[in-house]
C-alpha cells in the first residue's frame, strides 16, 4: 500500500464499533471480492486490549486472504503483534521512529497530517510510508478540527512522491475533486457502513466515482 499509486485507491476505515464480528468478517469477504480495496484501517473506540486483537486478528485474516492491506489505527505495539501490514499514528499516537522499533521497516507507517504542510514534511523526513489529510468536508463520524484545502493536495502531489491520503466527510458526490486534486487514497468510514443500500454498494459508489474521476482528469 506504501508505493504511489495509480489509480487512485481506496483506503476503507472501519466502523468504530462492531458488534457481530462474525458477519462483519462475512460482509468484507463479500466487499472485497467485489471491490477493488486497497486497504483496510481497524480504527476501533471503546474496547480493551484483548478485544481489539482478537477483531483484528480475524479482520486481518480476511485481509490477508484478499490482499488487502490491514492497518491499525494508533497502536503500533498491537500492529507488531497481530503481524498488520501496518500502523496509522495521529499526531498524538507516538512517533514515527518509535513505531519503526515496533514493527519494522518491512510495514507501512501512515501519519495524520491535518491540514499541515510542514506536518507532512516532518512525517515524510521521518520515514513515513504515506501521509493524510483533512478534513476536506465535514465528518459524521468524528469532529472536525481542522479544515484541509483542496489546493493542498495539488501542491503536494505536484513537488513529492510520497503517496498521500484524503480524509474526511467523503463521499461518492464528492471524492471526485479530492481525486483530480492529486489524491492518491480516497479514506472512507461512514459513506460506506451508513449507505442505506448496504456496506457493499457503498463501496462500490466510492469506487465507481472515483473511476470517473481518473477517467476526467
Amino acid at each position: 500500500m506504501a508505493e504511489k499509486k495509480e489509480p487512485c485507491m481506496l483506503y476503507l476505515i472501519t466502523p468504530e464499533v462492531i458488534d457481530d464480528v462474525e458477519q462483519f468478517v462475512v460482509t468484507l469477504e463479500q466487499m472485497f471480492q467485489e471491490v477493488d480495496i486497497a486497504c483496510l484501517q481497524l480504527r476501533l473506540k471503546n474496547v480493551d486490549d484483548d478485544q481489539l486483537k482478537s477483531i483484528g486478528a480475524k479482520i486481518r485474516d480476511v485481509c490477508h486472504k484478499n490482499e488487502v492491506a490491514f492497518i491499525i489505527n494508533d497502536r503500533a505495539d498491537i500492529a507488531a503483534e497481530l503481524d498488520a501490514d501496518g500502523v496509522h499514528l495521529g499526531q498524538d499516537d507516538g512517533t514515527i521512529e518509535d513505531a519503526r522499533d515496533l514493527i519494522g521497516f518491512d510495514r507501512d507507517v501512515g501519519k495524520t497530517c491535518h491540514d499541515s504542510m510542514d506536518l507532512a514534511f516532518q512525517a515524510g523526513e521521518a520515514g513515513a510510508n504515506y501521509v493524510a489529510f483533512g478534513a476536506f468536508y465535514p465528518s459524521g463520524t468524528k469532529t472536525t478540527e481542522y479544515e484541509a484545502d483542496m489546493e493542498l493536495l495539488r501542491v503536494w502531489s505536484a513537488i513529492t512522491e510520497l503517496p498521500c491520503v484524503a480524509i474526511g466527510g467523503i463521499t461518492a458526490d464528492n471524492c471526485g475533486d479530492l481525486v483530480k486534486a492529486g489524491a492518491d487514497f480516497i479514506a472512507v468510514s461512514g459513506a460506506v457502513w451508513n449507505e442505506p443500500e448496504g456496506p457493499i454498494q457503498g463501496a462500490k459508489k466510492i469506487l465507481s466515482a472515483i473511476r470517473v474521476a481518473e477517467g476526467n482528469k
